[in-house]
Parts: C-alpha cells; structure tokens; sequence
C-alpha cells in the first residue's frame, strides 16, 4: 500500500468520480490512476469503486469508510511533513489563508504586510470565496486558516477562534436625506430606500435580516454583491442606499460618498478564524493568527483545538 495510491482514490472521489479531471489535477495519466486503484482494491480485497464498464459510477459502502481512513492518514503525512520542516527551518515554508473579499480587503492588509516583515521566506496565498467554500477548503487540506464571520460554527472539524467584533455602516451619496438624521437613522427610514448589501451568505448577513424582521419591516434589496467595493459602486450610480461593514468605508478613497455609523441598529458581528483540530500548525501560522487577533495565543489556540489538558 503506497500514500500515492491513497491520494489517487482520495482525489476521484473529490472530483465526482471524474478520473480524467482526477489525473489532471495530479498531473498523471488516467490509465495509471486506474491501474494504481485496482491494485490497491486487489491488496484491500474490496472494491473501493463501483464501476458500469470502465466509467467509476459510485462509491461502495467499504469504500466509503476507506476513503475516510484515507483522508485521515493522508491529513496525518502531511502534518509529518510540516513537524519535519518545523524543525529543519522554521522560517520557511507556505501559508494559505481561505478568506471572504471584506476580510481579505479590509482587514487583512496590514497583518500581511507585518507578518511578510516576519516571515519574509514564507509563502503566502490567499484564496477567496464565500464562507462554507473557504470552509470546505480547510477541511479538505487546500488552505491552512480560513477567515470568515459566517459559517465556520457549522464545521466541527474546525476549532473556532473568534477574532473582533463589527458592526454595520450605512452609505450614501453626499448630499442624500439620511445624512440629515445622522446617529438617529432608523431602520424604518432606511427602508424608504432601495437597499444594496451582501449576498446572504456573507458579511454577517443574517443579522442585517434579522433586524429588519424583528421590526416586522420588509426592505426593497435591488441588488447583492459578495464585494463591498461593487456594493459601493452601486450606490455611487444612485441606485440604493448601502449596508455595508463599517471598516470597509474609507472616507479618503470613497470620493463622493459618505458614512452613517449604523451600529445600534444591528447586533454585531464577530469575525473569527478556523483551524482543523487535527492540523499540525507551524509555528508562524500561530504567529499569523496572534498579528491578527492578539489575544489568540498559541495556548489559547492549542487550547481551542483540544491540545491542551491543562
């Protein structure tokens, strides 16, 4: 049985039982993902596959609980690697972080900049997406940390670390009638308006629903946008008032446009990070996470992923 062997079926069953785009994305051939399978069912004396001619078309009950076993030993290798490369040079190495575009935007920046001032031999990618992909892609290994206010609470693989807390802002063109109320704005007069915010599944969305079914109001939302910069765009053209994240407003780019603190209408949100339990973190993955949310610790990390007894 070779870890190879382990990856092929572990990466057909990712890419839907599709062993073309599985060679493909490992950079091998069909017909030697094929022949490497069928020699590991032959040493396993189950089929793994259930297959209608050449065409693989489900997974077999034993084959279900040996992909699981084989995800884990395959997660178990790699954190190998890393405690290896921990100790061979801790300076250096990758990072991923998974993250929505609000945080990645906004929040992001200036902990990159001083963790490259850090760690300037680490590599660092950051990929984008909505909340359950980023989750998912901590799950299945492709990203180290994902950073997100929604979602994460519904992966219990996934120790949860919550980071700050936010609130929401409401945004107008200059010279619009809410900026007369100012701190007074009510959620009955922002509903007097066309409504641009997130897509529901970002930013804390949930929570801007919420406030406006608990006045039993139902706001005109004319257009959602997973990026706070089109939301933005949007308002600038006249078509809605925006409800967007507060630290996403910035008055010395935003020409044009001006900020309503909204924060007493809507209960805050937190951003937090999520890390595999079972994940071997390198040391300056722990350092990210502190630049980021300084009261998480490598101890309170360890402690949030079930390391610690003490």
């Amino acid at each position: 049985m070779k870890l190879q062997q382990l990856r092929y079926l572990v990466e057909v069953a990712k890419q839907g039982l599709n062993v073309s785009d599985a060679a493909e994305k490992l950079h091998t051939s069909q017909p030697g993902i094929s022949k490497q399978i069928r020699l590991l069912e032959d040493e396993l004396g189950v089929q793994v596959f259930i297959r209608n001619g050449k065409r693989v078309v489900d997974v077999s009950p034993p084959g279900r609980e040996i992909l699981r076993i084989a995800e884990r030993i395959l997660r178990e290798a790699g954190n190998l690697k890393r405690v290896g490369e921990e100790y061979a040079n801790e300076s250096v190495g990758s990072l991923t972080i998974a993250t929505t575009h609000t945080q990645a935007r906004y929040a992001l920046p200036s902990v990159i900049h001083r963790f490259v001032e850090l760690f300037p031999k680490v590599k660092l990618s950051i990929k984008q997406g909505s909340p359950t992909q980023i989750c998912e892609m901590v799950v299945a290994g492709e990203a180290d940390i994902a950073i997100a206010t929604e979602g994460i609470e519904l992966y219990p693989e996934l120790a949860m670390l919550p980071c700050y807390t936010w609130n929401r802002s409401v945004v107008v063109p200059e010279g619009h009638p809410l900026l007369s109320l100012g701190h007074n704005v009510a959620l009955e007069e922002i509903a007097t308006y066309p409504i641009i915010t997130y897509d529901f599944a970002f930013a804390g969305r949930s929570k801007i629903n919420k406030a406006f079914e608990t006045r039993g109001i139902t706001p005109n939302v004319v257009l959602t946008a997973i990026d706070t910069d089109v939301i933005k765009t949007y308002v600038a053209l006249g078509l809605g008032v925006g409800l967007i994240a507060s630290m996403a407003f910035e008055p010395e780019r935003d020409v044009g446009l001006r900020s309503i603190d909204a924060s007493h209408l809507f209960e805050p949100s937190t951003t937090r990070i999520g890390v595999r339990r079972d994940a071997y973190l390198r040391g300056y993955t722990y350092a990210f996470i502190e630049l980021f949310a300084p009261h998480q610790t490598r101890v309170a990390v360890e402690e949030a992923m079930g390391r610690r007894d003490d």
